[in-house]
């Protein structure tokens, strides 16, 4: 009796050890990273999957767009999921200063002529078609603020007319926007260089020189209100550049020649109008239209849990996520939980858009109080250090590229909410209504980790944080998806 007794505890322990052997390997490792996570066995460590609820919203507050900030110019006709985007940019170039005049002897200045030049910086789209602009002066019945930047918003609220076109339309082949610019004045490169007209070139250099029209900042701008970049949106353009206003790559180059007194040679001259970051105006307009396009299907504002969800840049889309399986989660050890969420490739347009209309570099996961419908961190994992930057590289957000079988390459977002969650099932924290956003210019109320008691603050998040205004878009699985699902993924032991 004895040793049947033994026998049946030793195919026992077999048994246990197979079971414990099966479950090690049939769980995948997390999208963040193991770390210091133990093995998950089935018994002591286990994980599960917990549903969440996703719908798409439309995002029609102001985005900021700061002076020192790259705006956008372009036009996409052509994206069947999230519509068409047009981009038009205003602003102010000027003197160095006030009271300004052209050098040299006024009645030996003869003019040569002027140009506008731009500092461009990246593309967005299909950068094989070309833009096709259109340079105009800003009606000064509709003067840029300089001290106003809420100015890229869908649908766009500001009109500001024009009073006429300063040069004939331009078409700009984007891929050669970075080859380099060599003469007497230049050498440089990613430049957009736009002649004006001959009379606008005889208006800076010789009417303006000999009035009052350089007497004052104030009187320079009554009289010219500024520039105003548009693209035809009948051509079949398909891209965004971005632009640097600040840059000293942007400047207005006034070309003119003259000679002093006895000189027999002319000597050709050139000044800069610049943007001033102080006295310059400046405006983004962009506006969205989802006329016909996918995502127009999936705004509407309802309860149910949409399949697909759609995220585009400021100013564009952001998804509400709900996980209302956190409140009846019984107290436990959390060493992970990660939401993920995937991109749904376009397999209707897989070598045409969604080849070109990449992803955001960065989604923002934070958290909603749904009465005041103000942002707050997630609770103890978004975290600012003493220096002002958020924990972007361990809490997740940045784009990520995976293999899954059928395709090489999606896109994927995880964020770690380990902490979050630790603080429902423990503490009986507050779970909240969750948002993922592509934010350009942004701001976060921010809660310290527990256990710190301090004052809510308000935090700033950039571009260098986040993404270029209008840059980028992804079509993600939701909740209810078969494939590619939304999901919170948490791995756990009970106490």
């Amino acid at each position: 009796m004895h040793s049947k007794f033994t026998r049946r505890n030793i195919l026992g322990f077999i048994g246990l050890i197979g079971m414990v052997f099966i479950a090690c390997t049939k769980v995948p490792s997390t999208e963040l990273g193991a770390g210091l996570i133990p093995a998950i066995d089935g018994v002591i460590t286990k994980d599960t999957i917990i549903d969440v609820i996703t719908d798409t919203y439309n995002d029609f507050d102001s985005t900021r767009v700061y002076k020192s900030d790259n705006h956008v110019l372009g036009a996409i006709t052509n994206d069947p999921l999230f519509g068409k985007t047009s981009a038009a940019m205003y602003f102010q170039l000027a003197p160095a200063y006030f009271p300004f005049a052209i050098p040299g002897a006024k009645d030996s200045i003869r003019v040569d002529s002027a140009v506008l030049i731009l500092s461009y910086k990246s593309a967005y789209g299909d950068t094989s078609k070309p833009l096709r602009l259109t340079v105009s002066e800003i009606d000064p019945t509709t003067p840029l603020d300089p001290y106003y930047y809420y100015a890229a918003n869908y649908p766009a609220k500001y009109n500001f007319r024009t009073k006429g076109t300063l040069a004939d339309p331009i078409t700009i082949n984007i891929p050669r926007l970075s080859d380099s610019v060599h003469n007497r004045y230049e050498h440089a490169a990613n430049q957009i260089r736009i002649k004006l007209r001959a009379d606008v070139a005889r208006r800076f250099i010789n009417t303006y020189d000999t009035t009052n029209a350089y007497a004052t900042d104030s009187a320079f701008k009554s009289l010219f209100a500024g520039f105003a970049l548009t693209v035809d949106q009948a051509a079949p353009a398909n891209a965004l550049i971005h632009i640097n206003l600040a840059d000293t790559n942007t400047k207005f180059a006034l070309y003119y020649n003259s000679s002093s007194a006895g000189a027999t040679v002319r000597d050709t001259s050139v000044a800069y109008f610049r943007f001033n970051s102080l006295t310059g105006g400046n405006a983004n307009l962009v506006t969205r239209n989802r006329v016909g396009a996918e995502v127009a299907k999936y705004t509407a504002t309802t309860n149910k849990s949409d399949s697909i969800v759609y995220v585009q840049s400021s100013p564009g889309t952001y998804v509400r996520v709900r996980i209302p399986g956190l409140k009846g989660l019984s107290n436990r050890i959390i060493h992970k939980a990660e939401l993920i969420a995937e991109q749904v490739p376009d397999d209707a347009n897989l070598l045409t858009t969604d080849t070109y209309m990449k992803p955001p570099r960065y989604l923002l996961l934070s958290a909603i109080d749904t009465v005041e419908n103000r942002k707050y961190n997630i609770p103890n994992d978004f975290i600012f250090s003493a220096n002002g930057g958020p924990n972007v590289s361990s809490f997740g957000g940045s784009v990520l590229s995976k293999s899954v079988a059928g395709y090489n390459s999606i896109a994927a977002y995880s964020f770690d909410i380990s902490r979050y969650v630790q603080g429902i099932v423990t503490r009986k924290d507050s779970s909240y209504t969750l948002r993922i956003s592509a934010p350009t210019n942004d701001s976060i109320l921010y809660r310290p980790p527990y256990p710190q008691v301090a004052a809510v603050q308000v935090y700033y998040l950039s571009p260098q944080e986040g993404n270029d205004i209008a840059n980028g878009r992804v079509r993600l699985g939701g909740g209810t998806h078969t494939r590619f699902r939304m999901r919170l993924r948490i791995i756990f032991s009970r106490i």
